[in-house]
């Protein structure tokens, strides 16, 4: 592991989570297949954005993380969108650029045509969302990155435009190539841009935050799509609540008031 790994702030699990526990249960709901979409723990993802040296590249994996956007949206950010206020907690404007199939056709559906025209029309003013930006760290580095390339004077001008959805993949196929050849390898694959909104999800969520919150600042229409993220939680149930299904008879039955308790043991 290199001696210069630069750690985001977001480096905790939770104040009730360690990490060696929370790698164990991703661990077990990936061996049990329970179609958990897959997601770095903050010192993973810490330890990833270390490798990638371009402050450009770098900035675009760290806005995934600390705002759970999809890559098409973080890609059509601009200057613009970013609110920093004295007296308010720091806002990133997100424009919901969800690209949805087209259910089968089926009597009493609307043609594919209309549902294409529908999605036109829903593309040129796509919902927004305001996403708070609560780490101090990631504030700043974008602030130092307005300063250095003077996006300013771009204020409408998309920060990273990307030609191809590939580009930011291979930034990504990159900055792992990096690490393994340092011999730090991620137990997760393959890793994705999308791999860090669910990250953004879980950190969420193993931080207390309430599913309702976490689907709007995902941008989900609706909470079944933000409940995927929460199998995990089903693993470890019993071990907040101390939960059990055993009883002694004998406790049963004089609670119960059914009658002599020997004479019921005895049968």
């Amino acid at each position: 592991m290199p001696h210069n790994i630069l750690q985001n702030s977001r480096s905790a699990i939770s104040p009730m989570w360690g990490f060696d526990h929370a790698v164990r249960l991703r661990e077990i709901a990936i061996a049990a297949d329970l179609d958990l979409p897959l997601y770095l723990l903050a010192p993973e993802v810490a330890v990833l954005l270390s490798y990638i040296p371009d402050m450009h590249q770098r900035l675009f994996f760290e806005t995934l993380w600390n705002t759970g956007a999809r890559p098409n949206e973080a890609g059509a950010l601009t200057p613009n969108d970013f609110f920093f206020h004295d007296d308010l907690m720091p806002f990133v404007r997100l424009r919901t650029l969800k690209q949805r199939k087209a259910p089968p056709r089926s009597v009493g559906r609307p043609s594919l045509e209309s549902l294409e025209e529908e999605k036109r029309e829903r593309d040129k003013h796509p919902p927004l969302r305001a996403v708070p930006l609560p780490d101090p760290t990631y504030v700043r580095r974008v602030q130092e990155y307005f300063a250095t390339f003077k996006v300013m004077t771009r204020r409408a001008t998309p920060l990273w435009g990307f030609k191809s959805s590939e580009t930011p993949r291979n930034w990504l196929k990159a900055a792992v190539g990096r690490a393994e050849r340092d011999g730090v390898t991620f137990s997760v694959r393959p890793i994705v841009p999308k791999t860090f909104r669910h990250s953004y999800a879980v950190h969420l969520l193993l931080n207390g935050v309430h599913i309702k919150k976490v689907q709007a600042l995902m941008g989900h229409q609706r909470v079944e799509s933000t409940e995927v993220y929460t199998k995990i939680f089903a693993l470890d149930v019993t071990r907040d609540l101390g939960l059990t299904f055993s009883m002694q008879p004998e406790e049963a039955i004089a609670m119960l008031g059914i009658g002599d308790i020997s004479k019921i043991l005895s049968r």
